[in-house]
């Protein structure tokens, strides 16, 4: 689900490219997933869990897709949780444990939608400036200066 919206060829790389140096993007979503599973096994959210989650939102933020599908990920978790779990949770006690992971993996999807706002937030800021500083060279090189009021 989470790898889908990457090329071909960058998931080969995923997959045989395992030197952290070599493949960075793999290393961090690696790295940030790994965080982000251990604190909802462990129940931590806070700054932990915002910092885990925005390991691996920063570069959906980098592909431009919808906040939606950028985060389906996470979601996805309780769907494999059921399945994985199916026999185990026939046993109806373990339900109000299955209802708090769950209520955990929301709160990972909340923080994780804040980050990925924060970081398309910063982007566009990036694309202004760039567009500013081509603007302000084109108006130098035809003479023509712009005063600030």
């Amino acid at each position: 689900m989470l790898l889908a919206h990457f090329s071909p060829e960058t998931l080969r790389l995923f997959q045989r490219e395992k030197n952290p140096f070599a493949n960075p993007v793999a290393y961090q979503l690696h790295r940030g997933l790994e965080a982000m599973f251990t604190l909802l096994l462990q129940g931590e959210g806070g700054q932990k869990g915002a910092d885990a989650v925005d390991e691996v939102v920063r570069l959906m933020a980098l592909q431009d897709l919808a906040p939606s599908q950028a985060l389906a990920f996470v979601f996805f978790l309780k769907q494999v949780v059921r399945e994985e779990l199916a026999q185990e949770l026939e046993d109806l006690s373990l339900h109000p444990e299955l209802l708090d992971l769950e209520s955990r993996i929301d709160g990972l999807a909340l923080l994780g939608f804040d980050a990925y706002m924060q970081r398309r937030e910063k982007l566009y800021d990036i694309k202004v400036q760039e567009m500013k500083n081509r603007i302000s060279g084109l108006l130098r090189r035809a003479g023509i200066e712009l005063t600030n009021p």
